[in-house]
């Protein structure tokens, strides 16, 4: 299935500074969202209560949380903990003792089902959830730097610069629509973030490949029209692989429940973020920075070029 034949002409970096702006409006926004909202952290980062309740006969997660509601434990996470006659609920840290506030929700739950017991009360404290979100931070910036120093190798250090802004764009710009959303950022959310920067690079290496290729193999062009004819033949495969793996994510946020969404739509927004990005962030800027065809091609390749230019030469 080919949806883009290879001699399709789509303009694509002629349209690049439109893109610009499209980007530069979504960062700010980002930014903005994060300045003044922030992220609205889960219990795996501000630390609270971890309650296991026991349902002989089975527990109805979503009559759970709509219990939860009702008696006013705002903010409480509830899902099932490795069978349905388990129930894991996290509650965030009040000025209230942990064993009482276990003991006021075993009496909101057992006001609704006789049977319910008490399993397991542990407390999480703030210092725990801190360091958790550094070691997130850290693992991010690990991963940045991992993918400068391989693309820096691989290719050249103009693409791997573009990488590594496309890359830093579709983490702030997720970011800051997680923020604007209010979503709940924790593990899940994380996990999310760091497979979007896998995902994301990928992408781009794939494009990248194919620029490199065609700079070897295309003589005549300047650098925007061998890079325009490079995403063009590569377009089929990326609506492809990046269609298939967002349908993937849609049905985890549709049918995945709670426990899922926050991961899921993370998901969804890195990918449709990505593979924008993958065009007018990673190459574009590559091509705004000054890459030139010699950057990219074999040592051997290089000395006929300069052979043919001194040729050229009056």
């Amino acid at each position: 299935m080919n949806l883009f034949p290879p001699d399709a002409r789509f303009d694509f970096f002629g349209k690049r500074y439109f893109a610009y702006a499209l980007s530069a409006i979504l960062l700010l926004v980002a930014a903005g969202s994060l300045a003044t909202k922030g992220l609205n952290l889960g219990l795996d980062f501000t630390g609270g209560v971890v309650i296991e309740l026991g349902y002989p006969g089975g527990a109805d997660i979503d009559a759970v949380r709509e219990t939860l509601d009702a008696k006013g434990f705002e903010n409480a996470v509830a899902q099932l903990f490795g069978s349905s006659e388990s129930v894991m609920i996290r509650l965030p840290p009040t000025d209230d003792s942990h064993s009482r506030l276990a003991d006021e929700l075993l009496i909101a739950m057992q006001s609704e089902t006789a049977d319910v017991e008490m399993r397991r009360v542990e407390y999480v404290g703030p210092a725990v959830g801190k360091e958790l979100f550094n070691a997130g931070g850290l693992a991010l910036l690990v991963v940045l730097a991992g993918i400068l120093v391989y693309v820096g190798f691989r290719f050249q250090v103009r693409l791997a610069g573009g990488a590594i802004l496309a890359l830093a764009h579709d983490l702030v710009v997720v970011l800051g629509i997680v923020s604007l959303l209010g979503l709940r950022f924790d593990l899940t959310v994380l996990a999310a973030f760091l497979a979007l920067a896998g995902y994301s690079i990928n992408d781009t290496i794939v494009v990248f490949d194919r620029i490199r290729e065609n700079f070897q193999k295309m003589r005549k062009g300047t650098e925007k029209e061998v890079m325009n004819a490079s995403v063009n033949q590569t377009m089929s495969r990326t609506v492809i692989t990046s269609g298939t793996t967002f349908l993937t994510a849609l049905a985890l946020f549709v049918f995945g429940g709670e426990a899922l969404s926050g991961f899921s739509l993370t998901l969804l927004l890195g990918i449709a973020i990505g593979t924008f990005s993958s065009i007018y962030v990673a190459s574009a800027v590559s091509l705004d920075m000054g890459l030139k065809r010699q950057d990219l091609l074999r040592i051997d390749d290089k000395e006929r070029l300069k052979q043919a230019e001194d040729s050229n030469t009056p």
